[in-house]
């Protein structure tokens, strides 16, 4: 859905979610200001029982001039009427009758939605989909400072203080926004309340420690997701803990925090774990978050975390590919297929010398452009930097343009860290062939895994059932993994 298949409709009501937080209203007041723009006479309300009175919201309101109304006897039908930060039907948005209804929001998909809906479950905020909708229209959101400090702050509080932020499209609009600090700042130190600051002691006095896997689980009362973060991150710091999850359980949704301090368990990928099949959750390998909807839990939110986290640990073996030796008897050995894959030369995007971030669907990476850097371009579209000389031993170098084989769901892209200038990445991408491969031996996985492989074990990659494991034949300590939907086209039988 695009924004501007909207106008025709002219009587338009936008209804963020009940007890509206920042990013209800921000994405709210994005949306609003787009219809005024575009000529419109808009109303931004909220309803349910109770009217906005923390702090920082109050700030918000005021200082950054947000129209908003509470609305809780609202008992007229608009011709259309857009939900933002929610999805009609859901319990945390009172019911309003309408004529046409439109979806703009961020959370796992639980109601049929209708045809005019815009929903990015993956990304942190409503704040980044308002953004990204009035960017795809040609309009820039810094043409009011009040909005766009408002749309930061949104996805400032929906990701706990940014730490939570996976996705390059929040990113990109973190990068994109002009804001007013001081507000920030004057929001950002009226968030806990009084009464937050005891709803934080009570939680962690009642805290759970599983001493087997050195973690700590502590559940809140309903409060501001921020609170959270303040939590896990303060109980982080004690001894004996390398990991901590907080929680709260409402009617509306269950939101967690996750922090870790040991490699072996990366917070993003426990998170995720924590939410596969009930909602979404992600972040970095060190702080990550997430929320589950009641309406898909088959046992109370306390009973789920608990059992995620044990099956968790029993699921995955850990293996350090420098002090391990694979029984290759039980493997296949297979020789890698020559196919096309995609080669950008970066001094034909930016100058020799330019410091630049490589922005993927998978994380940011920044180097500096040398005279033979280079980024290949995947079978599945990944993206990572390459030398010339380890190109030229692997690939055979062709001039016509690459065409990349997938849909993107997020195009990658380069950023001149000097000017803030992007280019995307495929435009400038040419064809390589890839050369026949060394023999290895490889299997499917039984069980998920984590790798440290012998080149870089501060860090590991995930297997799961289905992927193979794989060792080269001239280099037993060289094991990798390999996503079992890609491996036929990698690999054939040699």
């Amino acid at each position: 859905m695009k924004l501007s298949e909207l106008l025709e409709y002219n009587d338009i009501v936008i209804q963020c979610h009940d007890n509206p937080d920042a990013d209800a209203l921000a994405s709210g007041y994005a949306i609003w200001w787009y219809f005024r723009r575009m000529g419109k006479e808009p109303k931004f309300i909220y309803r349910g029982r109770k009217e906005i009175t923390k702090s920082n919201l109050q700030i918000m309101l005021v200082q950054l001039q947000i129209p908003v109304s509470y609305e809780p006897d609202f008992d007229r039908t608009p011709e259309l009427l857009i939900t933002v930060d929610c999805q009609a039907g859901q319990k945390n948005v009172t019911d309003t009758p309408c004529e046409t209804l439109a979806i703009i929001d961020h959370h796992q998909i639980t109601t049929k939605l209708p045809p005019l809906s815009e929903v990015y479950s993956s990304v942190g905020s409503c704040s980044t989909v308002a953004w990204s909708l009035i960017k795809q229209e040609g309009l820039d959101v810094n043409d009011l400072t009040e909005l766009s400090t408002a749309l930061y702050y949104g996805l400032y509080t929906d990701t706990n203080k940014l730490s939570e932020v996976s996705h390059p499209l929040d990113r990109d609009m973190i990068d994109d926004l002009k804001i007013n600090k001081p507000i920030v700042t004057a929001m950002v130190n009226s968030n806990i309340s009084l009464e937050e600051l005891k709803i934080t002691g009570k939680a962690i006095l009642g805290y759970e420690y599983i001493e087997k896997h050195r973690a700590l689980v502590i559940e809140a009362e309903p409060c501001d997701p921020c609170i959270l973060g303040v939590i896990s991150d303060f109980s982080l710091e004690t001894e004996c803990v390398d990991i901590c999850v907080a929680f709260y359980d409402s009617p509306e949704e269950v939101k967690f925090s996750v922090r870790s301090c040991t490699k072996e368990v990366h917070a993003n990928e426990l998170a995720a774990f924590l939410a596969d099949g009930y909602g979404g959750g992600g972040g970095h390998i060190l702080k990550a978050g997430g929320a589950l909807r009641p309406e898909l839990l088959p046992a109370p939110a306390k009973q789920i975390i608990h059992e995620r986290l044990e099956d968790y640990y029993v699921k995955f073996e850990i293996m350090y590919a420098k002090d391990t030796v694979l029984d290759t008897t039980k493997m296949k050995r297979y020789r890698k297929i020559a196919q096309p894959l995609g080669a950008v030369k970066l001094t034909d995007v930016f100058d020799e010398g330019t410091p630049i971030t490589v922005r993927t669907l998978e994380g940011d990476v920044d180097f500096v452009i040398e005279d033979f850097t280079y980024l290949m371009i995947g079978v599945a579209g990944e993206v990572y930097p390459i030398s010339y000389d380890k190109l030229i031993r692997s690939y055979k170098e062709t001039n016509f343009k690459f065409n990349a084989q997938v849909d993107y769901e997020y195009e990658p892209s380069i950023i001149n860290r000097e000017t803030g200038a992007v280019e995307q990445v495929l435009p400038y991408a040419k064809t390589v062939l890839s050369n026949p491969g060394s023999i290895i031996y490889a299997k499917p996985l039984d069980h998920a895994l984590k790798l440290f492989t012998a080149w870089a074990d501060e860090n590991y990659y995930s297997g799961k059932v289905g992927d193979y494991i794989v060792v080269r034949q001239d280099d037993e300590h060289d094991i990798y993994i390999v996503n079992g939907n890609l491996f036929d086209k990698f690999y054939e039988p040699a």
